[in-house]
């Protein structure tokens, strides 16, 4: 069992940055552990994949946070951090932290298997 733990959301004005982290315990070193990601929701909308790593430090993210977005992880202290910046009142919602094995489509939450209980970002215009 893997358990994630999100932090870091809050309320900032468009333009502005948040650094959210996701801590893993449990079997997070396992090595069967081999991706890790961030996903949001907005009221009323679906899960959106937002960006994911892999075990090499390979990054995907999804265009609409490209260039502003910019994730990374601590592996020796199992954190996961997204670094966001330039943010816009879209990028609102709740934050997920998520870990799967052997995820072939990155930015598909349906691969993931763990699942932290999110961290709140809210953006003012």
């Amino acid at each position: 069992q893997v358990q994630l733990a999100e932090s870091g959301g809050g309320s900032v004005q468009a333009g502005g940055s948040l650094r959210l982290s996701c801590e893993a315990s449990g079997d997070a070193h396992d090595r069967f552990i081999t991706n890790m990601a961030w996903f949001r929701q907005a009221p009323g909308k679906g899960r959106e994949g937002v960006s994911a790593i892999e075990r090499d430090g390979s990054a995907t993210y999804a265009d609409s946070v490209k260039g502003r977005f910019f994730i990374s992880k601590d592996t020796n202290k199992n954190i996961l951090y997204l670094q966001m910046h330039s943010l816009k009142y879209e990028d609102s919602g709740m934050y997920y932290c998520a870990a799967g094995r052997f995820v072939a489509d990155k930015l598909r939450g349906l691969e993931y298997e763990y699942w932290g209980q999110g961290t709140q970002v809210t953006v003012s215009s």
